[in-house]
């Protein structure tokens, strides 16, 4: 049990590390450019593309998509932060149905008849997701099965699961320039990063301004290196639109139910639905706003009302993204205005294809400098979770398990993946619902030390 003291200290620190509350009110300029620096730090613009890579989509499709994404992002983001959950985060396309709408897709004969089983099972799977968070079902399942040392696991490896991704895929293996300059550009916006965040901490008060625009400027000065290189490429931007119609239903696309189809998306949003709790544990410890049963019944209902909402605009499920409880830490800012800004922002890119562009066309190579960084305070606020649980032997076997499986689902070889039953697949494809489940698990059923 925590002393006064304890708490008075806890409270100490994070005032020290928040210099804008939930709650904070913040003009409306810095909320648009606090915001921005979260939108440029989301690869919101990837998922789209895959999708309209892995099923064929024709470029204006794949436009098309991309902007409803971009749309469906926006207002989920307002729903669940204003509306629902009440918390700061942001929502964006998740990776975790990829597999399931190729296989749906493919199996309903592709082209209109395809997508419309796509969206008609997102559809079902949504409203089903809203009446899981109405009866309070989800969250007597959390409160059952997640107690700290569980949370904290999960915390952990959110982080851990990104920081290959961003590592490997963001730098490494970043086609934009050639890797020695990929792994130059990912040191310089990390150093930037750093620099400003200690700035800010060095001058307090007032450098205030340092750390809440680290973010964004360590991405500028990435972008001006990569220029400077001859691999920054704005040519798209050129050629982009200012301002595009999305999709609109009925008009552009429709929507078909097939049992099958809703099954599997049924199990993907229970997937999305174990996934996003750490990202919820995630936000809460950073803010040191611990979940309510209200918090979490709220998050659900805006989970499947986001869901819902990209559905009817033609683009795939939404979920919380972890990366922003990470700048949360790095900036101190946790204005819920803020991401208002960043469901404005993303509405507006949506509506444009100039600005949409010009996102997409930061070197995927700073932002993953950026990025890891963000990984790694996100696994910190997963230990700091568990920092008041006393670690025995059965508590090693929770943390240990699910960060090996973690390291494992995330190395797999995708040939091997593919060999196996569509549901393993589905299991095994998410690193972060296969390591909490087993977290759970191991926590149920390995006896406490007397």
């Amino acid at each position: 049990m925590k002393t006064q003291a304890d708490k008075q200290n806890d409270a100490q620190t994070n005032s020290q590390q928040l210099t804008v509350p939930p709650d904070g009110k913040i003009s409306f300029g810095k909320s648009a450019i606090l915001g921005l620096q979260h939108v440029v730090a989301m690869d919101v613009y990837v998922v789209p593309f895959l999708i309209a890579m892995l099923i064929g989509l024709a470029p204006n499709q794949s436009s098309a998509l991309i902007q409803s994404t971009f749309i469906a992002a926006g207002l989920a983001t307002i729903v669940q932060t204003y509306f629902c959950m009440k918390l700061p985060m942001a929502q964006g396309p998740s990776y975790v149905p990829l597999g399931a709408i190729v296989a749906i897709y493919a199996a309903s004969g592709g082209g209109e008849t395809g997508w419309g089983s796509v969206l008609g099972a997102s559809l079902v799977g949504a409203v089903l997701v809203v009446i899981l968070g109405y009866t309070g079902i989800f969250n007597k399942i959390v409160k059952s099965f997640i107690p700290p040392i569980v949370g904290g696991t999960i915390i952990f490896i959110v982080g851990l699961s990104l920081l290959p991704v961003a590592i490997r895929d963001n730098i490494y293996g970043a086609t934009d320039a050639a890797i020695n300059q990929n792994v130059l550009l990912a040191l310089i916006s990390a150093a930037a990063l750093l620099l400003f965040v200690a700035l800010g901490s060095l001058f307090r008060a007032k450098g205030a301004i340092f750390r809440v625009t680290s973010v964004m400027i360590a991405l500028i000065i990435g972008c001006f290196s990569a220029n400077f290189m001859g691999v920054l490429d704005f040519s798209p931007v050129a050629s982009a639109k200012w301002f595009s119609m999305p999709q609109l239903p009925f008009k552009d696309f429709g929507f078909s139910f097939d049992l099958s189809a809703i099954i599997t998306m049924v199990i993907i949003y229970l997937v999305l639905l174990a996934e996003t709790t750490g990202t919820w544990f995630a936000i809460s410890n950073v803010i040191d706003k611990p979940l309510t049963d209200k918090n979490i019944n709220r998050g659900v209902i805006g989970e499947g009302i986001s869901c819902l909402i990209a559905s009817v605009l033609g683009s795939t499920p939404v979920t919380g993204y972890s990366t922003n409880a990470g700048i949360i830490s790095i900036t101190g800012v946790a204005s819920r205005r803020v991401f208002l800004a960043v469901g404005g922002w993303f509405v507006l890119f949506g509506c444009s294809g100039k600005l949409a562009a010009l996102i997409s066309s930061i070197p995927t190579a700073v932002i993953g400098g950026v990025f890891a960084i963000v990984c790694g305070i996100i696994s910190i606020n997963g230990i700091q979770v568990m920092k008041n649980v006393t670690i025995r032997e059965k508590e090693m076997y929770i943390i240990a398990i699910p960060m090996i499986l973690t390291l494992a689902l995330v190395l797999i070889p995708k040939d091997f993946l593919y060999t196996l039953p569509t549901f393993v697949q589905y299991l095994l494809g998410s690193p972060i619902l296969a390591a909490s489940l087993a977290a759970i698990v191991l926590n149920k059923l390995l006896p406490s030390a007397k």
